[in-house]
This record gives C-alpha cells, sequence and structure tokens, in this order.
C-alpha cells in the first residue's frame, strides 16, 4: 500500500525527464507531482494541431479512424468520443491478481510524462487529471495478465485510463471502491475522451519501465548486501582475503568486479579473525572455493549488468512514447516506438544476474553448513548435534528459492505470439519478463537472509575471535531480529525479519557505517558501486 506523503520532496512533471529516483519517490513512498507551465502550453499547442486534423475528412490513424487492425475504418465525427471509450472498454482486459500499487503508480507517472511532453495530442485536462489521481493517492486496480509489451503495456494502461473515465475500481489507501466514488471524494471530474486521447493514454512501455527502475533501485541495495553477506561467510568459514588485492583485481579491469572487491576488502580490515590464520603454518589451505574466493567476480558482473540495465532506462526515460505521436514540425505520423524489446532484453538480462547472485550466496551458506567444509564450525551449526539441527532447513529454504529463480531467469523477450488479426505479429513480452523479475529480486532478498542468518551464526561461533568492525556491525543488526548459537528455534520468523531488514538496506548501511577503508583511494561507497 502506498500512502501519498505531503512532506516528500514535490516532482515535477514535464520540464525534463524524469530521474530514476523520481519515480521510485512517487511510486513508492507517494512523493506528490506538480505540472511543468511550459508543458501544459506544449500539451495545448499540440492539441490544436490534432483538432484541426480531426476535422480533415483524410482519415488520421487514431483520430478518425479504427486501431490496429481495424485501422482503415473511418470513424465519423459523431462517433468518435464512442470510439474513445469503447476503447478503453475493450483493452481494459487484464485478468489474474492485483498488481502492487507502487507498480501502478510507477505506470500512472511515467504516462504523465509522456502526455506531458505535448507529444500525445490530448488536452490539458487529461494531463491534470492524471497528476490529481496521483496526489489523491487514487491506484486503479490494475491485473497481473494481459499485456504483450508491445503497442504499449495496453492493458494495464487501460485500467488507469478506465479509472481515470470513472468506471472499474481503484484503491485508496488500500481501501477498494468504485474509481466513480474515489473521484468524486476528492472532486475530480470523470474524463470524457475526445479524439487521439483514449490511444494516447494507453501507447507506451510505462508499465515494464515502471518494474525496471523499481528493480535497479532494489538491486543496488541487493548487490551492496551481497558483498556483506558475502564478507561475513569468508570471514566465518576462515577464508582468506588475499584474493581480493587492488593489484589482482587490476589484472582484469572489470568495473563492477573491483567495486565489489573494494567492498570486500574494506568490509574484511581489522579482522581478528582474519588475521588468526594469515600465517602460513596456521593455515595449510592453498585456495578457497570457487563461491568464496570469486564472489567479487560474481557480483561485479551482476554490477555491470545493472549499469547496463540503467543506461537502457535512463534513454528510456526520455522517451515521448505513443502512436501516432507529434513531431516538432507538426506532423503525427505513425510508428513502432512502442515496441518493448529494449526494456524486456534488460529485464530479461537482470533476471539471469539475480539468479546467479543468490546461487553463489546459496553455495556459501551450504559451506558454513557441512562439517567436512567449514573449516571446524559444528555440522548445521547446531548447539547439541544429533538432538538440534541447527540451520539444516533453511538452506533447504534457500536452494528451493534458487532453483526458482533458474526458471525464472528463461528469457521472456525470446517469445512471441502474433495478435490483432496478424497486425501485432510480433511483441516483446516485457510486462512478463518485469512481473518475474519482480518475482526473482524477492528471492534473491530471502536468499541473502538466509546467508546473513548463517554466517551471523559462525562468526558467533569464532569467539573469541572478533569479526571485522563492519562485519560486526552487520552480525550485531542480525542479531535484533534473529537468536544466535544455541537450542533450536523457530527459524521462519528470523528469515523473515531479516528479509525486511534486507531489502530496506539496513544490512548493507549498517557494514557501510562501521566499514574501515585499508587505503584512502579504496574508500569507495558501496552505494556508489552500481552507479
Amino acid at each position: 500500500m502506498t500512502t501519498v506523503t505531503p512532506d516528500l520532496d514535490v516532482i515535477t512533471v514535464g520540464a525534463a525527464p524524469l530521474r530514476p529516483e523520481d519515480v521510485v519517490a512517487v511510486a513508492r513512498h507517494g512523493a506528490r507531482v506538480s505540472l511543468d507551465a511550459g508543458a501544459l502550453a506544449r500539451v495545448a499547442a499540440t492539441r490544436a494541431l490534432v483538432e484541426g486534423l480531426a476535422d480533415d475528412p483524410e482519415p488520421h490513424y487514431g483520430i478518425s479512424t479504427g486501431f490496429g487492425a481495424l485501422a482503415t475504418t473511418f470513424i465519423p465525427l459523431e462517433r468518435r468520443m464512442q470510439l474513445q471509450a469503447s476503447l478503453i472498454r475493450s483493452h481494459a482486459a487484464g485478468t489474474g491478481a492485483e498488481v502492487e500499487s507502487e507498480v501502478v503508480r510507477a505506470l500512472q507517472l511515467l504516462r504523465l510524462q509522456t502526455l506531458a511532453t505535448g507529444r500525445t495530442g490530448v488536452r490539458p485536462i487529461v494531463v491534470e487529471t492524471y497528476a490529481a489521481m496521483l496526489n489523491a493517492g487514487i491506484t486503479p486496480i490494475v491485473r497481473e495478465y494481459g499485456s504483450l509489451g508491445c503497442s504499449g503495456d495496453l492493458a494495464p494502461l487501460s485500467h488507469v485510463a478506465l479509472a481515470s473515465m470513472g468506471e472499474g475500481d481503484v484503491r485508496v489507501d488500500g481501501t477498494l471502491m468504485p474509481a466513480a466514488e474515489a473521484l468524486a471524494a476528492v472532486s475530480i471530474a470523470p474524463l470524457e475522451l475526445r479524439e487521439k486521447e483514449g490511444l494516447a493514454l494507453i501507447n507506451g512501455t510505462d508499465g515494464m519501465l515502471g518494474m525496471l527502475l523499481l528493480a535497479l533501485h532494489d538491486l543496488r541495495v541487493l548487490l551492496d548486501t551481497a558483498d556483506v553477506a558475502a564478507a561475513m561467510s569468508i570471514e566465518g568459514q576462515l577464508g582468506t582475503d588475499a584474493v581480493f588485492a587492488a593489484d589482482l583485481m587490476a589484472l582484469r579491469p572489470q568495473v563492477g568486479q573491483g567495486v565489489s572487491a573494494a567492498n570486500l576488502r574494506a568490509l574484511l580490515a581489522d579482522s581478528a579473525i582474519m588475521a588468526s590464520h594469515r600465517d602460513p603454518a596456521v593455515c595449510t589451505r592453498v585456495q578457497d572455493a570457487y563461491s568464496l574466493r570469486c564472489s567479487p567476480q560474481v557480483h561485479g558482473a551482476a554490477r555491470d549488468t545493472v549499469s547496463h540495465a540503467e543506461m537502457i532506462a535512463g534513454r528510456e526515460l526520455a522517451a515521448s512514447i505513443d502512436n501516432p505521436v507529434v513531431t516538432d514540425d507538426g506532423r503525427v505520423e505513425s510508428n513502432g516506438n512502442f515496441h518493448g524489446a529494449p526494456v524486456a532484453y534488460v529485464l530479461d538480462f537482470l533476471a539471469i544476474a539475480v539468479a546467479d547472485v543468490a546461487s553463489i550466496s546459496e553455495r556459501r551458506t551450504d559451506r558454513a553448513l557441512d562439517v567436512a567444509r567449514s573449516n571446524g564450525l559444528p555440522p548445521f551449526l547446531a548447539h547439541e548435534v544429533g538432538v538440534d539441527s541447527g540451520l539444516m532447513i533453511a538452506q533447504y529454504a534457500a536452494a528451493g528459492i534458487v532453483s526458482e529463480l533458474k526458471r525464472l531467469a528463461v528469457p521472456a523477450s525470446v517469445d512471441s505470439i502474433p495478435s490483432s488479426a496478424m497486425q501485432e505479429d510480433h511483441v516483446s513480452m516485457g510486462w512478463a519478463a518485469a512481473r518475474k523479475l519482480r518475482r526473482g529480486i524477492d528471492g534473491l532478498a530471502r536468499v541473502l537472509a538466509i546467508e546473513l542468518l548463517t554466517s551471523a551464526r559462525a562468526l558467533d561461533l569464532r569467539a573469541p575471535l572478533n569479526p571485522a568492525p563492519a562485519t560486526r556491525a552487520a552480525r550485531d543488526l542480525v542479531r535484533t531480529v534473529a537468536g544466535g548459537p544455541g537450542r533450536d528455534r523457530f527459524v521462519s520468523p528470523d528469515i523473515e525479519a531479516l528479509t525486511g531488514l534486507v531489502l530496506s538496506g539496513a544490512v548493507a548501511g549498517a557494514a557501510l557505517g562501521a566499514s574501515v577503508a585499508t587505503t584512502t583511494s579504496e574508500k569507495t561507497t558501496m552505494s556508489e558501486g552500481t552507479r
């Protein structure tokens, strides 16, 4: 549930492309929006062009014709308002579970941004109504299935448009109610759509882009947390930090890898546990297992994937997507910019990275529980082996999630099912790619929470040796919601509470605040790692 928060900064729409953090602020935290006066003037000027074409006896797509496969059907003037309303009603064909309110708010905001560019031909009242609905916290009910990610996220955007017409259902502060009732409560008049407006409200990649931006925000936090979890696992399993040396990383100048390695060096600095086995006479192991030694390579590759996706998302935020679209010289032209391929590809790419980061995390967890590989820790970190099972089944949960994430990593964008009587004969499936990525991010957070639960207990069992200041801070935060070594306890609430700390960024923040950089040049903050 998202509640509009009056004391947050107001996000101006129309003066410049929205920033990713603007979308997160409005979608997730309820920030309000305002409309740039210059944008409204552009909208009014473009509308005048559209109204001129509406009187033209020659057909113009979306203005005086039907849609999709019916694009050659001319619609007389007296039927065009009915045409626009019919378009929205028929295209609001979503089904399945309700989509999360933050996704719907992101979708509303991104469509508002495109309307405010003056490229779509809508009247100013349409732009103002969308802004007013966001500020009133009116969140239309959008369903899970319905978008093929081409010709825009048609069904999801149609459900939003339907609510602006006073039809369908919405939520306000979590309460389900008819859209007409919600609009009336805040004195918003339902829209009566005119030429071109129905089409302008539903032709865009706003749903999949909104989910991409939210995912990127979450992944920055989760990759920081993955570095923290890896550091705790390496330390708890008596691994070495020597393999993360800056000169070794420089031999392979991958940007993300370098950031994660620097994070690990800082997180493990001043660790008494690490110092206890640096002497070759004490530790005879030549190399750590890949899941420990190669953590920065895997986490870093994921960071680079996030950076690529951020580039694509930034370009999409600067786009004005509609069909037809009004050009600078006043032409109204059909185009294919609504195709979701650019966004769909990176959504799928991120799902692969999510699955692999979770996979290496689960392997580190499993090593800590295996007496043959944990370097002196009790089996399953149990208190009384045989009577207690320790964290045995927590690892099962992580393994089950990782298996699910591998299935979710199968690309959606390689599929295409023709629609609209073969007029729309190739589609992106970007909406589906975004939906599975959201599930993947939730799974990754849970896998990391289980690793943190495990590695925190491993660090406790290394007492009286002290962990590094940074990992100790993370361990201490874990202890605020999850018990340490001892008799078996109800584990599920610990995992749930830790998952909340992971997603909030609290774990990464605690470790970062206490980290000690080995040199001034290595004070690269984890929060900057994927920017």
